[in-house]
């Protein structure tokens, strides 16, 4: 039990140091003891409410919600942006310019960065700062997707990064899911597409974004996917894709013909590669974000916060 002495002198150095702005040495010298005692008498006042600490800044929730995921689901790094308030349009945005700040702030080291296709990561493209990484080369992780919205696909994301870095990239020339397995094998053979492909399992880094088939689905919207595909997917169990490549809730690829015929980057590939950064917006995607955790296939996160909470509620 603490004694009445005791916490007398505990609120007299809380008051010097938090109140007061004096330091540890200061307050030992004028209380008459070591820097250590007062070091645990101010621990103390903590762990028994004499003192209680309060952030006052917005900022405080999202870096509740980013060291709470990164401790649930095992990232290296999670950016949760706040956008209370904001448009799709705006939070977007806002989660392609976290992105783009934590591409050129944190990946000073790497040679090969994969990249995947996608209107977040497009954003991340789009406000990347222009600087020079001649050392740089970027590598599209699949094929594109025909005409439509070739500003979204991954050759296109390569070359537009690739110039904002003063660097160089590869182009992977055929599309993201052929006919057929046949086919896709008879083109995965041909040395020009093995290559990229190999390129795309060795990247030291990937930026990616993830998909919901059964929501706002993108490649819903530009045709690539009809409505006997989705329903096709959902029978199997198909809740989120990453480059094309299907996933259930715990994150197992689904035994779909359609990830048979996919030429790119595979999951268990992209499991082994040392750091995948997920920019993720729209709390349509929860599911899909929560199946890729379960999966393990993500290393960094940065995601807006609603989509952030609901994957804390949910997991």
């Amino acid at each position: 039990m603490l004694g009445s002495e005791e916490r007398r002198q505990m609120v007299k150095v809380a008051n010097l140091y938090h109140l007061n702005g004096w330091t540890q040495e200061q307050i030992a010298k004028r209380v008459g003891v070591s820097r250590p005692v007062i070091s645990k008498l101010l621990q103390r006042a903590k762990e028994i409410g004499i003192v209680e600490v309060y952030i006052k800044d917005e900022n405080s929730h999202t870096v509740d919600l980013e060291l709470n995921l990164e401790k649930e689901f095992g990232l290296k790094d999670v950016i949760v942006v706040s956008t209370a308030g904001y448009t799709p349009e705006m939070r977007r945005k806002a989660v392609g310019q976290a992105g783009a700040y934590y591409l050129a702030n944190n990946l000073k080291d790497i040679k090969r960065l994969g990249i995947s296709w996608g209107t977040t990561v497009a954003e991340v493209v789009k406000e990347y700062p222009y600087e020079r990484r001649e050392d740089v080369r970027i590598i599209p992780l699949e094929g594109g997707m025909g005409h439509q919205s070739v500003e979204i696909h991954a050759n296109q994301l390569a070359y537009e990064l690739s110039k904002k870095m003063n660097s160089t990239c590869s182009y992977l020339y055929t599309p993201a899911v052929v006919e057929t397995e046949e086919l896709k094998n008879h083109l995965m053979a041909m040395q020009e597409i093995e290559v990229v492909l190999e390129e795309g399992k060795n990247v030291d880094a990937a930026l990616i974004s993830l998909g919901n088939p059964h929501r706002e689905s993108t490649l819903r919207e530009i045709g690539y996917l009809k409505e006997f595909d989705l329903d096709n997917l959902r029978k199997f169990g198909a809740v989120g894709d990453i480059a094309f490549r299907f996933f259930d809730k715990l994150g197992e690829p689904i035994n779909h013909p359609i990830n048979n015929k996919v030429i790119g980057i595979s999951l268990e590939q992209l499991r082994t590669i040392q750091t995948v950064i997920a920019v993720v917006e729209g709390s349509h995607k929860a599911e899909s974000v929560l199946g890729a955790l379960k999966g393990s296939y993500l290393d960094v996160l940065i995601i807006d916060e609603i989509t952030a909470a609901l994957l804390l509620d949910n997991r």
